[in-house]
C-alpha cells in the first residue's frame, strides 16, 4: 500500500509509538493505529498578542519547512484565521495580525468571520477553503503562492455549510473531463445538531454541482453529525478520508474522529468505514477548554517515502495538538474495523 502524488518530507513531525510499561494498557494502545505526540499540545492558546484560542488549524510542506492558516479566536471572540510558519511543524511562528485577503472581484462581500481553514496545494498554487462569515456559514474560497499575499475568490457553497475540503488533484470521468472536487457538509445556523459528508465538482472553482451523498451519520461516537477532517490522502487502496464524528452526551457533544476509505474515482463511493474511533477526547487538553471534550481533525502531513502521517487537530476548541500513525497500519485497521 502507498501515496499517490505525495510528498518526500523526510522532515515530517514524527514520534514513534511510547512503549507503554503496563501489559494491559500497551495491549489498549496497540488496537489503535495513531498516538498523539507526547509534548501536545504543540501550540498554546496564547502565541499571538491577542489570541484567546488557536486550534482547528491547516499545515502544508513549504519550501522545504512548513507554513499553515490557523484559527486564532481574538480576546474579543472575534474568530479569524493568520498565516505561521515552522522550520519543524511542530514550534511554530504565527502572524499577530489575521490574514488581509485581496479580493479577485471587487463585488466580493466582506467577511463576518473566517474558521476551521484547509489549505492544499493544487497545480501551481496553495489554495485555501474556510467557514466564512455571510449571512450565516458558507464556505470561504482563496489562494496563496507564498504565504504572504492571500487572494479570496468568490464563495464556494451558499449559506449553511461547514467542513469543506478539496482533493489535491482534478477528478476524471468516463468522458475526459476533470474536474475540481470538494467535500463538505451542509448544515443550519447554529450549532448543527444534524450533518452528513457531500460530494461536489467544479470547473473552475466558481460553479459547484454534480452533488452526491457520501456518508450520514452512524452509531455511538458518530451518531449526531460527521465532517470531512484533512483534504483526502490518496492511496493505493481508495482516498484515505480523516473525518470527525460528534456524540450527543447528556453533557453536550462529544468529538471525535477516525478515518475512511473512499474509491479514487468515485470519491461519493465508500469503499470501508470502521465502526470505532480513532482518536477521542481522553487527555486534559482535549477534555478541558472553551469547549470540552473535542478531537478535531483539520491538517494531515504524510511522507510517501516511510508511509507516515502527521495528523494536526484542534483540542478542546483551544489549542492544537498532533497524533503520528502510518499508513498502511491505518488502512489495516480500518478493513479490519468496517
Amino acid at each position: 500500500m502507498k501515496i499517490i502524488n505525495g510528498y518526500s518530507l523526510p522532515n515530517i513531525p514524527w514520534e514513534e509509538r511510547p512503549h507503554i510499561s503496563d501489559p494491559n494498557k500497551e495491549r489498549v494502545s496497540l488496537e489503535t493505529p495513531m498516538w498523539r505526540y507526547s509534548k501536545n499540545p504543540i501550540i498554546p492558546r496564547d502565541l499571538t498578542l491577542r489570541s484567546n484560542s488557536i486550534f482547528n488549524s491547516a499545515v502544508v510542506p513549504f519550501k522545504g519547512e512548513f507554513a499553515g492558516v490557523f484559527r486564532c479566536d481574538d480576546t474579543s471572540r472575534h474568530m479569524d484565521i493568520n498565516a505561521g510558519r515552522s522550520k519543524d511543524g511542530i514550534n511554530w511562528v504565527i502572524d499577530d495580525k489575521p490574514i488581509t485577503f485581496i479580493k479577485t472581484n471587487s463585488d466580493i462581500p466582506d467577511s463576518d468571520y473566517k474558521y476551521d481553514p484547509r489549505v492544499i496545494f493544487i497545480e501551481d498554487r496553495y489554495y485555501l477553503i474556510w467557514c466564512n462569515g455571510y449571512h450565516g456559514p458558507c464556505l470561504g474560497l482563496g489562494y496563496t503562492y507564498d504565504f504572504e499575499k492571500f487572494y479570496q475568490m468568490e464563495n464556494a457553497m451558499m449559506p449553511f455549510n461547514r467542513n469543506g475540503v478539496l482533493f489535491p488533484r482534478k477528478i476524471g470521468q468516463a468522458n475526459g473531463v476533470r474536474n475540481y472536487a470538494m467535500y463538505s457538509r451542509p448544515s443550519d445556523s447554529g450549532h448543527t445538531p444534524f450533518g452528513d459528508i457531500i460530494y461536489s465538482e467544479s470547473p473552475d472553482l466558481i460553479y459547484w454541482g454534480k452533488h452526491r451523498h457520501v456518508m450520514a451519520p452512524s452509531g455511538g461516537w458518530q451518531s449526531t453529525k460527521i465532517g470531512a477532517g484533512p483534504c483526502p490522502i490518496e492511496t493505493t487502496e481508495g482516498w484515505l478520508l480523516f473525518y470527525h464524528g460528534v456524540l450527543t452526551s447528556c453533557n453536550g457533544f462529544v468529538y471525535s474522529f477516525s478515518a475512511a476509505l473512499m474509491d479514487l474515482e468515485k470519491p461519493w463511493k465508500v469503499i470501508a468505514r470502521p465502526r470505532p474511533y480513532i482518536i477521542n477526547p481522553r487527555e486534559i487538553y482535549e477534555l478541558a477548554g472553551d469547549v470540552p471534550n473535542v478531537t478535531f481533525p483539520v491538517a494531515a502531513l504524510a511522507d510517501k517515502d516511510t508511509g507516515r502521517i502527521a495528523i494536526y487537530y484542534g483540542c478542546a476548541d483551544t489549542v492544537t495538538g498532533l497524533v503520528f500513525g502510518k499508513i498502511d497500519e491505518i488502512v489495516d485497521w480500518i478493513l479490519a474495523n468496517r
